[in-house]
């Protein structure tokens, strides 16, 4: 495919997403319906959908109008090239601009929230969330994530694995945020057919999500329990630091599918626990709520979330929380340590939540927390530790 003919593709996949398709399952339709496209195709035509969805209200403005060929009109000005050398109306390219797309309004001229892509209604407690921060942070969330590995270090080290994967082309380097986390500045999509990671050596998992693991205190022989566990990620980072029983746990017993599979390839054991009666109160050292929350730290990584979020769902993830912590609270021994975590940036999800946990449950203090943006490196996390007394 020419670059003209992936921007005419982009555009259709981006018309069904903005219409209310979710991006995953139009892409992948997409490509059944077009196996004339190869990978390389593919992975680029995945970029411009992801970029201008990154970057869906700047792109807008630029572009002259909230569509899928607007948005792309918007990539190009963004990217500094002139739209009519993509927009031909040649075979297989975009139509030629319009008079109208050819006077769109210049992004200096946007709104704030426009120009760092910011919807409206977020804006307002985005930016006291972030304070000083916000215009660094938001311009961060517009660009694409990096790649991230976290190195298994029950079977490795990461010297190893840095000169194994530079062998196969894929670059990486240590990444300050935690001393397993490695960042992938080169070949990053064949990491996932790399021995190592077949084997468990690495795993693809944030550096600040990595960060986050490091700064629970663990010991071998404690006993722990992932409450919300999904994929397994934590848990999986828990389990390679020391010796631990622990138990993972979701609401949703499907999105563990793949756990069992992942932790015997890493070398580690893992006990799933999928009815939520049969969980044992007061007895885990470690309970750990890694809750459902906005995403607005991983907006880079998952950016259609920042579309898709509405006020009333917002409110619905608070009490979420808030149910999530008075639940797991119980399940934890008395000595023991209760963390909450998100990947958000609002402080209604981080800091308020927490202070209203503690003014329900007098019992409890904070005994550490810790905020993580997109600045540091990685994904935007928060972290608390709550004990009693």
């Amino acid at each position: 495919m020419t670059p003209s003919a992936r921007v005419s593709a982009a555009i259709e996949i981006l018309d069904l997403i903005l219409a209310g398709g979710a991006s995953e399952q139009v892409l992948t339709r997409w490509a059944r319906s077009n196996r004339y496209a190869g990978s390389g195709d593919r992975a680029a035509i995945r970029d411009h959908v992801f970029d201008a969805q990154r970057c869906r209200r700047s792109f807008a403005w630029r572009g002259g109008a909230e569509t899928g060929r607007g948005l792309m009109i918007g990539a190009c000005r963004a990217a500094g090239l002139d739209p009519d050398t993509t927009f031909t109306g040649d075979r297989f390219a975009p139509a030629p601009l319009t008079e109208e797309e050819r006077t769109a309004a210049p992004i200096e001229a946007a709104p704030e929230a426009v120009r760092l892509d910011c919807p409206d209604w977020l804006w307002p407690e985005l930016s006291a969330s972030l304070g000083d921060q916000t215009t660094a942070v938001l311009t961060a969330l517009q660009s694409r994530a990096p790649v991230f590995l976290r190195v298994n270090l029950r079977k490795t080290t990461v010297p190893e694995v840095v000169e194994e994967l530079a062998a196969a082309d894929i670059i990486t380097r240590p990444h300050p945020l935690s001393p397993t986390a490695l960042e992938v500045t080169g070949n990053p999509r064949r990491v996932q057919a790399s021995p190592a990671y077949l084997d468990g050596r690495i795993e693809l998992q944030d550096a600040a999500s990595q960060a986050v693991m490091q700064f629970i205190p663990l010991r071998n022989g404690m006993k722990v329990l992932d409450y919300c566990a999904g994929g397994g990620g934590k848990s999986l980072a828990m389990a390679a630091r020391a010796d631990i029983e622990i138990t993972a746990h979701d609401a949703s017993p499907a999105r563990m599918r793949d756990l069992p599979e992942r932790a015997s390839r890493a070398g580690v054991e893992i006990t799933l626990a999928e009815d939520k009666t049969l969980l044992e109160p007061a007895e885990n050292d470690l309970v750990l709520c890694d809750v459902p929350c906005s995403g607005s730290g991983a907006w880079r990584r998952s950016p259609e979330a920042k579309w898709t979020l509405t006020p009333g769902r917002l409110g619905e993830l608070q009490a979420v929380q808030a149910q999530i912590l008075d639940d797991a609270a119980a399940l934890v021994a008395p000595s023991g340590l209760l963390a909450y975590a998100t990947c958000s940036l609002l402080a209604s999800e981080n800091h308020t939540q927490i202070a209203q946990f503690l003014s329900r449950h007098p019992d409890w203090s904070m005994a550490a927390d810790r905020r993580l943006t997109p600045l540091e490196g990685g994904d935007g996390f928060y972290i608390a530790l709550l004990t009693r007394g």
